[in-house]
């Protein structure tokens, strides 16, 4: 937990009269399909599909919050039965942001995540097992968002997870939004630790 202390003291010592970059909005709501990748041979490189729904509010001139949900599952069949597994992700968060240039800006945040993990196994022509798992984890990331073009966005942030099953790994966020208009915009995101990986793609409406 000492790696989260970093980010947390960026966060404390950033002046909260600055305005974003040109053109970054800090107050949206955005949901779309999500994935989650799993490289792992002894479970057979799982992959769940779902969905998520996830925001940010402009609290000050450079502060921010930010929550999202996501849901995905998967079902394994077999000759003996099947089992579904369905995680559910929660999180709430606080970030910064910082201008470095009129296209840039320097971005941290610290998040809660509560994670929900659920599982069936139906036997065939036999009795059913469920089971069920939560774990409380912490991550706080820092890094840069800019607009390459006018219609275009980029983000690229490093940081540190850790809590429940994640005995403490660095994490990396690539994303990017192409905008539709001036509110409306597509947006693909990947985050990446050890060998799990989280994609979403969706709509977002930006304020």
């Amino acid at each position: 937990m000492r790696k989260l202390l970093l980010p947390i003291a960026l966060l404390a010592v950033t002046p909260v009269t600055v305005l974003a970059a040109e053109g970054l909005s800090y107050t949206y709501v955005e949901g779309g399909a999500a994935m989650l990748q799993i490289h792992s041979r002894a479970a057979n490189d799982p992959e769940l599909g779902g969905g998520y729904l996830r925001g940010s509010f402009a609290i000050g001139d450079s502060v921010h919050l930010l929550a999202g949900y996501s849901s995905v599952s998967d079902t394994l069949n077999s000759p003996f039965g099947n089992s579904k597994v369905t995680l559910e992700q929660t999180h709430l968060g606080l970030g910064y942001h910082v201008p470095i240039s009129n296209r840039v800006d320097f971005t941290s945040d610290i998040a809660w995540i509560r994670r929900d993990s659920k599982s069936r196994y139906r036997q065939e022509g036999g009795p059913s097992f469920r089971s069920r798992y939560h774990a409380d984890l912490g991550m706080a990331t820092f890094g840069v968002r800019g607009k390459p073009s006018t219609r275009t966005e980029a983000w690229l942030n490093g940081g540190y997870l850790d809590g429940g099953e994640v005995k403490g790994e660095w994490v990396g966020r690539l994303g990017g939004r192409f905008d539709y208009s001036s509110r409306w915009s597509q947006v693909m995101e990947i985050q990446a630790y050890r060998s799990t990986f989280e994609y979403s793609l969706g709509l977002r409406l930006s304020f």
